[in-house]
C-alpha cells in the first residue's frame, strides 16, 4: 500500500466533514464529487444548491447530491454565525452590521461553520489567495494551544527507501513563515512532528533541526538560533524525539551521524526534518523533487487550531483529492 493509499484508507476509517468553499470552481466540484464516490468524507459546499447542482450535471457528475450544500443568503444558521463572528471580532472594530456582510463570504462561513463544531475541516486555494484562506481561518479558528505561528509541512516520496521512513520524509516550513525566530522554529518543529503522524502515519517521528553546523562544528548566531529552537521544542514536548544542530547528511545518513555525531539517536535515522528559515526549506523541497524525482505532497498548513489548508491556484482534481483525505485525517487528530 503507498502512502496516499493508506492515507486515504485511513480518512474512509473515521469520516471527517470537509467544507470546500469554493464549489463552483471545476475542478473543486470533481474533486468533490470523486471524494463522495469514493466515500473519504462527507463534504460540504458552500452555494446555491441549483447552480451547483446545475453545474455539476452540465460536468456529468453523478455523486454531488450526497453532499451538504449550505447557502449563505437562506441559511437557517447565518444569523447565528454572524453573532458569532461579531463576538470574535469585535474588539477588533467589528460591528455586527460588518459581520452579516461578512458571513456571505464562503471562506468565512466555512470558517464558522468550523468554530461552531458543524464540520472538521476546510479546503480552498484553487480560487483564493493563500492570505485570502488564511485570513479567515487566524481570525475564527485561530492557532492551536501554545501555537502561535502558522507553518507548512510537504510530504517527500522519494526513491531513495534507505531515508527517512522507507523513502518518505516529512519537511517544513517549506510555505509559511519566512525568518521564524528560535520560539517559532520550535512550534514548527512540533508541528511537523504531529502531521507526520497524523497524516503520514509515522508511529515514531524523529526530528532533525537541521543547519549548515552539526553540534558545534561551525559558529554563529543562525546556528545559536537552531541550538536554542532544539532546546524550546524539548520543552514544548518532552515526549518529543528531536536533535539538533545536525548538518543534512548527519540527520540521514547513518555512518556520517555516527562520525559526527556520535551517542545521538536522531542522527543517521531522521525522518522529519525541519529547515532554519523558509528560504532554505522551499528551495531543498524543489530541489529534491525535480532532481530526485520525488513526489512532493502539500503544503500541509499546521499550527492552526482545526485544519484548513491552501491549494495552489495552478492544483489538479487529484491534488484537490488527495487534501481532502489528509484534511480529514489531521481533524482526527485535532479531536
Amino acid at each position: 500500500m503507498t502512502l496516499i493509499d493508506s492515507i486515504i484508507a485511513r480518512a474512509k476509517s473515521n469520516k471527517q466533514r470537509i467544507v470546500l468553499p469554493e464549489s463552483l470552481e471545476e475542478r473543486t466540484i470533481t474533486a468533490a464529487d470523486r471524494a463522495l464516490a469514493d466515500d473519504i468524507a462527507d463534504i460540504i459546499l458552500i452555494g446555491n444548491e441549483q447552480k451547483i447542482l446545475e453545474y455539476a450535471d452540465s460536468l456529468g457528475l453523478k455523486n454531488i447530491h450526497k453532499a451538504t450544500i449550505i447557502d449563505p443568503e437562506t441559511s437557517e444558521k447565518t444569523e447565528e454565525y454572524a453573532q458569532l463572528l461579531f463576538q470574535l471580532r469585535q474588539k477588533k472594530g467589528m460591528t455586527l452590521e460588518k459581520a452579516r456582510v461578512q458571513v456571505l463570504d464562503p471562506l468565512y462561513f466555512g470558517c464558522l461553520i468550523i468554530k461552531s463544531g458543524d464540520a472538521d475541516g476546510q479546503i480552498s486555494g484553487a480560487l483564493s489567495t493563500t492570505g485570502e484562506t488564511l485570513r479567515p481561518a487566524l481570525q475564527i479558528i485561530k492557532c492551536a494551544p501554545g501555537i502561535t505561528c502558522v507553518s507548512g509541512a510537504m510530504l517527500m516520496i522519494t526513491k531513495t527507501p534507505q531515508y527517512g521512513e522507507n523513502g518518505v520524509l516529512v519537511i517544513g516550513d517549506v510555505a509559511v513563515t519566512p525568518m521564524p525566530d528560535a520560539n517559532q522554529l520550535a512550534q514548527i518543529a512540533v508541528c511537523t512532528a504531529q502531521t507526520a503522524k497524523s497524516v503520514a502515519g509515522f508511529t515514531d517521528p524523529r526530528v532533525a533541526m537541521l543547519s549548515f553546523s552539526t553540534k558545534g562544528s561551525a559558529k554563529h548566531e543562525v546556528v545559536d538560533k537552531v541550538v536554542e529552537a532544539t532546546r524550546l521544542a524539548s520543552e514544548l514536548d518532552p515526549a518529543l524525539k528531536i536533535d539538533g544542530e545536525l548538518q543534512a547528511d548527519a540527520a540521514l545518513v547513518p555512518s556520517v551521524g555516527k562520525k559526527k555525531a556520535p551517542g545521538s539517536e536522531i542522527a543517521g535515522n531522521a525522518n522529519v526534518l525541519v529547515f532554519p528559515c523558509l528560504e532554505v526549506g522551499n528551495i531543498a523541497y524543489k530541489l529534491i523533487q525535480r532532481l530526485g524525482e520525488a513526489d512532493a505532497i502539500g503544503p500541509i498548513l499546521q499550527g492552526i487550531a482545526r485544519p484548513v489548508n491552501d491549494l495552489s491556484r495552478g492544483c489538479s482534481v487529484d491534488d484537490i483529492y488527495k487534501m481532502v483525505a489528509i484534511t480529514a485525517c489531521q481533524a482526527m487528530d485535532a479531536k
